[in-house]
Formats: C-alpha cells, sequence, structure tokens
C-alpha cells in the first residue's frame, strides 16, 4: 500500500472520424501522462467519439468487449503499467446500450463502469448503471464517475462508504457551467473527505464550447491543480493520503 498516488487527468478535444481518429491520440496522451510517473490516466465522458451522439446511430462507432480496436491502448497500459479510463459508447453481449468509462489495466483486464444519471437524448440511447464502480490501484480505492452524476451527491456518498479514496469524473461541462463544475466537484470532495478529480472535455461540442477547468480538488474542496485553457492538456498530480487513513 502507498500513502501517494500519481494520477493524470486528460482534458481532450476529441477529433472528427470516430473511433479510429481518436485511438491514436489516446495512445500519445498515455505515452505523455507515463512520462510524468502517472499510475492512473482519466479520460472525459466519450473521449473515444466526442460528444456526438448522432454518430451512434453508426453501429461502428459502439465498442464492445475485446473490440480490437482498442488494441494499441491495452498495449501502451502493459507497456507502462499504467491504468487508462476511457470513454465511450459501450454495447454489453446481450445487446444493452451503456454510456460507458472502460478501465483498461496493464494485465488486460477491463473494469466498466456505466452512467447512472443520464440526462437529455442519453435517455433514448443508453440504459443507467446503477452507482459508482471502485477500482483498486496501489491501495487505493477510485471510484469512477461520469458527468451527471456528480451533480447528485448520493452518487459519491455510496463510492465513500464503500471506501473510495478518489472520486474520478469523467465529464463535458460547457462554457458558462464553470462554477456549477466547481461546486460538484468541490462539494463531492469535502463532504466526504476525499479527493475528486475531474476530467472534462474540450473543444466545441454540440451542447458549446466546454469550459475546460479539469483538475484535482483536495478533501477539503479547495483546488489543488486545474487547466488553465479549454483545449487538450494533460494535468497531473501525486495525491498523498490524508494523516490515519489507511
Amino acid at each position: 500500500m502507498t500513502t501517494a498516488l500519481t494520477l493524470s487527468a486528460i482534458q481532450y478535444r476529441a477529433l472528427d472520424g470516430g473511433i479510429a481518429a481518436n485511438v491514436p491520440e489516446h495512445i500519445r496522451l498515455i505515452e505523455d501522462a507515463d512520462a510524468h510517473g502517472a499510475r492512473l490516466v482519466l479520460f472525459p465522458e466519450l473521449s473515444l467519439t466526442g460528444y456526438e451522439l448522432e454518430l451512434l446511430a453508426d453501429p461502428d462507432q459502439w465498442v464492445t468487449a475485446g473490440d480490437g480496436r482498442l488494441d494499441g491502448i491495452r498495449e501502451i497500459c502493459r507497456r507502462t503499467g499504467i491504468t487508462a479510463v476511457v470513454g465511450a459508447p459501450f454495447q454489453e453481449a446481450d445487446g444493452t446500450p451503456r454510456l460507458a468509462s472502460l478501465a483498461l489495466h496493464p494485465s488486460g483486464a477491463v473494469d466498466y463502469a456505466f452512467k447512472s444519471r443520464l440526462h437529455g437524448p442519453e435517455n433514448r440511447l443508453f440504459t443507467p448503471g446503477d452507482g459508482a464502480v471502485l477500482l483498486e490501484l496501489d491501495g487505493w480505492k477510485i471510484a469512477l464517475a461520469i458527468c451527471f452524476d456528480a451533480a447528485h451527491s448520493g452518487h459519491a456518498l455510496d463510492a465513500a462508504q464503500a471506501g473510495a479514496d478518489v472520486y474520478a469524473v469523467s465529464a463535458l461541462y460547457t462554457a458558462g457551467e464553470d462554477s456549477q463544475l466547481d461546486r460538484h466537484l468541490a462539494a463531492r470532495a469535502k463532504d466526504n473527505r476525499i479527493f475528486a478529480v475531474l476530467a472534462n472535455l474540450a473543444g466545441s461540442t454540440p451542447l458549446g464550447p466546454s469550459c475546460g477547468l479539469s483538475g484535482f480538488w483536495g478533501p477539503d474542496g479547495r483546488v489543488i491543480r486545474q487547466a488553465g485553457g479549454t483545449g487538450t492538456e494533460v494535468l497531473t498530480a501525486t495525491l498523498q493520503r490524508p494523516a490515519g487513513r489507511i
């Protein structure tokens, strides 16, 4: 068990062209995070496609278990020892459609987290999940959340009660939602005395331009580090386990 954990939050501007266009950029950014010592890399909501819901009429824009198009990401995770959390529309074996975060581990194992709090047109496309999924890494427990999940205090509370040390949010917050973003992340951290991490989708999206502000919040609810712009940026921080917490 370690007292410190180094994570990278990737503020990512998705490229046009869906999964095929975005996988190489994910690999490049994971390599960048590895150079900064990251053990976990968090990408935004729907990072492999962008928040382009109209693309999902094409079955090829959905990821499935064992999807060969992700082999390059699996390989960089194996080579670097990094766990990478990527965002994608995911179709389960029985056809259930999910708005998902996929945690690709160096061992080749994959954990799946599904957005619990869908909103707007997402409700027509996806089936909601039933709470945060916890990853275990170097003795730390990291709870995965997706965007609107973080607006609901119970989602983070359940994760904290399950032992989470970090609440890791993959999201899209747009221009004008700056204060909402900070309020959500700061409250989830402070109320539960855990760290919060946000990877925000960058650039222009169908919902409007990103407000950026990916970053890290401490258990006191204060910002540790935050993005300075609204484009692609790799933010890395080393989190120290609070004294007395094991």
